[in-house]
Parts: C-alpha cells; sequence; structure tokens
C-alpha cells in the first residue's frame, strides 16, 4: 500500500469518525437526535457492516446471520447475570461465542455455494431460533425473553445491587443508557469499521473479491478457496455477535425474536440499499431503514387526518386513504417501494447514486465556460504576431 492510499484511508478514517461523533448535531433536525435512535444507527450499523465481508466481498449471501445476532445477547446478558454488569466481558464473550457458532455453521453451509448455501444458512437461523424460544427455555426463558434481576449472582462486582428498578449496564462507573451508551456503541462502531477498511485493503480482502469475480477459474488454477470463505463467515458472524451484544448492552434483555429471519433479510436489505461491496453503503442502508421504521412507524391515521387537515374535507380523506396503508404497520411497504427503485434504477445502492452526482459535478466544473472560450480563441498562435 503507498503513502497515497494511506493518507486517503486516514482521511476516510477522520471524516467517518467526526461524523459519527456529531450525529447527535446532525440528526436534530430531522428528529433523529435521541439516543435510542442513535444507539440503534451504530449497532444496525456494525451489522451490515460485517454482513458486507461476507456478501459484499465474497457474493455469498447468508439468511443466518440473525443467529448470531442473538446468540451475542444472549451471551451478554448471562455475562452481566454471572459476572458483572460491567460491559467489557459481555462484549468480548459475545463477539467469540457468535465466532464459535459462525465456525460450525460455516464449516457445514460452506460445503455449498449460490442459493443452496443460502438455504442452510436460513435453515440453521431458524432452527436456533426454534431452539431458544422453546426448547433451550432454561437458558433462553423462551418467550418471556431473558431478563435481569437484582438477585443475580454477578461474582465479579464487589456489592450486591440494590433498589426497586432493574440493573443497568455500565462502563467503570458509567451507566450505558442515554447518551453515554450511544458514544460508546460510537466507538465500537468506529473500531469495526477501521478493521473492515483494513480486511478491504488487505491481500486476505483481495482474494475474496477474486472468489466473487469467478470462484471455478480460482480452483482451476489450484488455490483453495474454502479457508478463506470460512474466514470471512466467520469474521462476518463476529460483526453480527458483537452488534448482539451491544443491543444487550444499551436494552439488557434478550429475546428469541432477534434470531427470526426477518432479522436476516433487514440486514440484507441494509446492504443492497446503501450499495454492496462498498465500504460506506452498508452504514448509510442501515440507518436510512432505521430512520424510516422510526419515522413512519409512528404515524396513524390521526396523525395523517392532522398533517392534512389544512386541506378540503373530501381532499383530507382522500390523501389519509391513499397514504394511511404505507405508514404505521404498513410501513414495510414504503421499504419495499424505495427498495424496488433503488434496485430498478441504482443497482449499485444509494452510493452507485453519490458516485453518479459526483462525476456529474466534475463534469459540469470540467467544461469551459463562455469567457474561457473566448480567452482560449483569442490567444495567438506562436506564429502570430
Amino acid at each position: 500500500m503507498n503513502n497515497k492510499t494511506t493518507q486517503k484511508d486516514l482521511f476516510l478514517m477522520l471524516a467517518f469518525a467526526a461524523v459519527i461523533f456529531a450525529m447527535p448535531i446532525w440528526l436534530e433536525p430531522i428528529g433523529a437526535s435521541y439516543p435510542d435512535l442513535m444507539q440503534k444507527f451504530a449497532i444496525f450499523g456494525i451489522f451490515a457492516i460485517g454482513f458486507n465481508i461476507l456478501f459484499g466481498l465474497t457474493g455469498y449471501l447468508s439468511f443466518g446471520h440473525a443467529a448470531f445476532l442473538g446468540i451475542g445477547s444472549y451471551t451478554a446478558v448471562w455475562s452481566f447475570k454471572l459476572l458483572t454488569m460491567n460491559v467489557i466481558p459481555g462484549l468480548i464473550f459475545g463477539t467469540l461465542l457468535a465466532g464459535v457458532f459462525a465456525l460450525a455453521i460455516g464449516f457445514i453451509c460452506l460445503r455449498r455455494s449460490g442459493i443452496y448455501f443460502s438455504i442452510l444458512t436460513l435453515a440453521f437461523a431458524q432452527m436456533s431460533y426454534n431452539l431458544a424460544y422453546s426448547v433451550l427455555t432454561p437458558i433462553t426463558n423462551g418467550e418471556t425473553a431473558l431478563q435481569l434481576t437484582l438477585q443475580d449472582p454477578r461474582i465479579l462486582d464487589d456489592a450486591p445491587l440494590s433498589g426497586a428498578g432493574l440493573p443497568s449496564t455500565e462502563l467503570f462507573g458509567v451507566s450505558m443508557s442515554g447518551l453515554p451508551g450511544f458514544y460508546f456503541c460510537a466507538v465500537v462502531l468506529i473500531i469495526a469499521f477501521y478493521v473492515s477498511l483494513k480486511i478491504f485493503r488487505s491481500p486476505f480482502g483481495l482474494k475474496l473479491a477474486a472468489i466473487k469475480s469467478n470462484q471455478n477459474r480460482m480452483g482451476y488454477t489450484g488455490f483453495n478457496t474454502r479457508p478463506y470463505l470460512l474466514a470471512a463467515f466467520v469474521i462476518s458472524g463476529m460483526y453480527a455477535g458483537l452488534a448482539g451484544t451491544l443491543m444487550a448492552v444499551t436494552d439488557p434483555l434478550a429475546g428469541a425474536e432477534r434470531m427470526q429471519w426477518t432479522a436476516s433479510g433487514e440486514v440484507v436489505l441494509m446492504t443492497i440499499l446503501g450499495g454492496l461491496g462498498t465500504l460506506i453503503g452498508p452504514m448509510i442502508g442501515a440507518g436510512l431503514i432505521k430512520y424510516f421504521e422510526n419515522i413512519f412507524s409512528a404515524f396513524n391515521e390521526n396523525v395523517l387526518h392532522e398533517i392534512f387537515s389544512f386541506l378540503p374535507e373530501i381532499l383530507e380523506n382522500l390523501m389519509v386513504f391513499i397514504i394511511n396503508p404505507f405508514v404505521g404497520k404498513g410501513w414495510h411497504l414504503t421499504l419495499g417501494a424505495l427498495f424496488m427503485v433503488i434496485v430498478i434504477f441504482l443497482p449499485g445502492g444509494i452510493m452507485e447514486g453519490l458516485s453518479r452526482i459526483a462525476k456529474w459535478v466534475r463534469k459540469d466544473r470540467s467544461k469551459p465556460t463562455g469567457d474561457d472560450m473566448g480567452t482560449a480563441k483569442s490567444k495567438p498562435s506562436p506564429g502570430e504576431g
């Protein structure tokens, strides 16, 4: 890697960190600056960045990453119950255990490719969901979710917790609720993005991209692609486990619903919507979907009547009748429509749209103006004079 690339990556990291830390400021005008939503932006950004390492670099589409999300959450909550309310052990154990399960599942699923690989990962995710929901209730607490209590042992904490409410997570005495919780997630997101950047720029990342380009040709040359695919699957699973642990950090409970196939489908949408195989795209896709979920799901029929109350009654009712199916519980229709538009007109996702705009701006600036053309025509040639 030459110095120019290193300087470019350094600038990218500094810009990314500045944007993430300034989220409470630039999200304020669009009503998305409260801590819970910003925590979701960071957590699902990590989830999508990790998923992009597998899907974006290798082309292997997994529908089972929700299993690792749930494993990370359950492990973190058990760490808070048995060891300490400090988030560091839970973060480590949740990420590592998700990696162990990813190693086992990937070893089996990567014996197949294409749609067969996707179906296998989906099957494992649904098996994990059903195990957590019914079979492993002593560990997962089934449908009521695994929660903290004041009577949990916490053998590493100095004194037993007391009080009326449920215990909350902390980082060396700093509560992980509100803005401190967001900034902790933001720091983890920046570290996760840095690791992803290094993977993309490394020889390992280039090999993964080559596998996506033509895996059969690499096999004909004698190159064994399976260890690299398995490594990418494990790294991606650990990212999902890390996101799951952060969910438990900010909301200390773990339920089987985090392992449903819809969570896996959601991260696929995030990655494609933002830009498959790009560094920033999955993060943008995750933020956009979570913002739409927060905004459009809050609209109901009464809110729509208030918004269009300035119209005549007939037009007001007509607008409410048209828009109501696309908001509230039906906000996924809006997401689906947006997804169709992106796939049809911008196959490369939002990042492709931004790239087109940047090229158009550069092309427009490079065009000579009328004064420049006149100057060029009036300038005498070397033979004139």
